[in-house]
């Protein structure tokens, strides 16, 4: 067991969801995925201010909120809030999935999996759009920033090992020390791989 001090300068750990078919149907909803990623990119709120920020009625970002507590993506936040009002907060930083969900013999959960996905690619275009729309405020980040695209020659087990390593490097810089340096910023990173017809 580390000694206090040690357990202090551990760098945080990011804590991922992996789905299961119940959670898959629990989370696959556009607006409860809006809520969650809001809760995890911005922090704490209520459902007044999420339904303010996201353009919804406060009724029904209560009601999905209540189904994202229900499956455990979200939680009470108790430092947060006085009397009646609630603070939700996202229970963990990301989600993780596998091939058995896209694939289950349940069309219910694969039709989940492919509105999740969708989902997220719709997400990914919009957070890219807005980039570059605002690119012009950043003048610092105008050579830190990357829209490449590559195209290689790989088997399936050679694509899987390269987002494996590529998914190693990415965690290496989750707690550097220059993420407390005055020009730190929030950095996103999109990354897509998978087959194209040659033809």
């Amino acid at each position: 067991m580390p000694e206090p001090e040690e357990a202090a300068k551990a760098p945080p750990e990011h804590v991922t969801r992996a789905l299961d078919p119940r959670s898959l149907r629990g989370l696959a909803h556009p607006l409860r995925l809006r809520l969650l990623r809001t809760l995890r990119q911005y922090g704490p709120a209520t459902a007044s201010r999420l339904a303010e920020r996201l353009g919804e009625s406060s009724g029904a970002t209560s009601y999905h909120l209540r189904q994202l507590a229900a499956h455990g993506f979200v939680e009470d936040d108790p430092s947060l809030g006085k009397g009646r009002e609630r603070w939700w907060r996202a229970a963990q930083e990301g989600i993780s999935w596998d091939d058995s969900l896209v694939e289950n013999a349940d069309p219910e959960v694969r039709g989940a999996a492919d509105l999740l996905l969708y989902e997220v690619a719709t997400n990914h275009t919009q957070e890219l759009s807005t980039w570059i729309a605002t690119r012009h405020e950043w003048p610092a980040w105008a050579g830190a920033s990357d829209m490449s695209d590559f195209t290689l020659r790989l088997p399936p087990a050679a694509a899987r090992e390269l987002g494996e390593r590529l998914h190693a490097l990415i965690d290496e810089y989750r707690d550097v020390p220059e993420a407390t340096a005055p020009d730190a910023e929030r950095v996103r990173l999109h990354l897509h791989a998978f087959p194209q017809r040659e033809e």
